[in-house]
């Protein structure tokens, strides 16, 4: 197993010698098969490692993960840092569900601790079905070809993932062998939510009625894509850098005239690159919103804005596509 996972920390230069990752554990089998793989190679691979976990205060055997893990840094003399928090109330403040509020927790923690302990890596325990689920996950969204790429190995040279080649059943197999009793999440059995819909009854069902290889499947089409999207990408960034007038934190600013001459795949890209800049990901930007401003640009008659989402602002003026904050 301990090849596996180097080999894929070398195929994507995970780990580079000298890094020092602070590892994401919840204490389920993912994070302590990563946590566990990571501590036996970190003289091999020459870094440091420390642990951050985030007791969310939600379930009552949260209490009993976080000293699982407590136990298991103190028996390798390993640093952990762990945040207390009461993620239902902060859901609630923030009007947003427990799922979402919970990784904006758990993420803004974690660069918390990188930023003021000076790790440059945070190494995340997502394995090959959560990148197939995904995958899944956006199929039935709609959210195109951009959604086949699933969950990437490495964010921002930041976020790293070494278990993403690794299924979930090799990776409990490794935790039964190597005796880490991790602790299992019993609101992964709640099929009110999406993503266990797809892994507890779709994925079995594909498995047993079509193909009992769906994860290698999927995940082969995955790494297909991704190889192609990131060759677009380079040509879509040549582009940008061609056309654009002015990049800011605040707005980015493109040459109407050169932009109207490119084809709409590319001007598709262009447009989510420039909300991308601006506000770090165009998560929220749908198909028809970025429909919309093509034809605002293509009509270029006088001054002419409009609001895709509560945030962006597309504005047509002079010959240019200003981007921006809609404040």
């Amino acid at each position: 197993m301990e090849d596996k996972i180097l080999k894929t920390i070398k195929k994507y230069k995970l780990i580079e010698s000298g890094d020092k990752v602070l590892i994401a554990v919840s204490g389920g089998p993912d994070s302590m098969c990563l946590l566990d793989i990571l501590n036996k190679l970190k003289e091999k691979l020459k870094i440091e490692i420390a642990v951050a976990h985030v007791n969310h205060g939600i379930r009552k055997e949260a209490g009993e993960e976080t000293e699982y893990i407590k136990k298991y840094c103190e028996k390798y003399n390993i640093k952990i840092y762990i945040k207390y928090a009461d993620v239902t109330q902060l859901a609630k403040q923030d009007k947003i569900g427990l799922e979402e509020e919970g990784r904006k927790v758990r993420y803004n923690f974690f660069d918390e601790v990188l930023e003021e302990n000076r790790f440059n890596k945070i190494a995340i325990a997502h394995n090959m079905n959560d990148k197939v689920e995904t995958v899944l996950m956006n199929i039935i969204r709609g959210s195109g070809s951009l959604g086949l790429k699933g969950i990437e190995p490495k964010r921002d040279n930041k976020y790293i993932r070494p278990l993403i080649e690794t299924e979930r059943k090799d990776i409990e197999e490794y935790c039964s062998l190597n005796k880490l009793d991790p602790k299992f999440d019993e609101s992964n059995n709640d099929n009110t939510y999406t993503r266990n819909k797809i892994r507890n009854i779709l994925i079995p069902f594909i498995k047993k009625e079509f193909n009992p290889n769906i994860i290698k499947g999927i995940n082969n089409l995955s790494e297909i894509v991704t190889e192609e999207q990131n060759y677009l990408e380079k040509i879509v960034n040549n582009i940008y850098s061609q056309i654009k007038i002015e990049e800011t934190k605040e707005k980015v600013i493109l040459d109407l005239k050169e932009f109207n001459k490119q084809d709409t795949i590319i001007k598709k890209r262009i447009l989510l690159l420039s909300i991308s800049k601006i506000f770090g990901t165009s998560k929220n930007i749908e198909k028809i919103h970025i429909e919309d401003i093509i034809k605002l640009c293509e009509r270029n008659i006088g001054n002419k804005y409009l609001t895709p989402n509560k945030n962006v602002k597309v504005f047509v003026n002079k010959g240019k596509i200003i981007i921006s904050h809609t404040y």
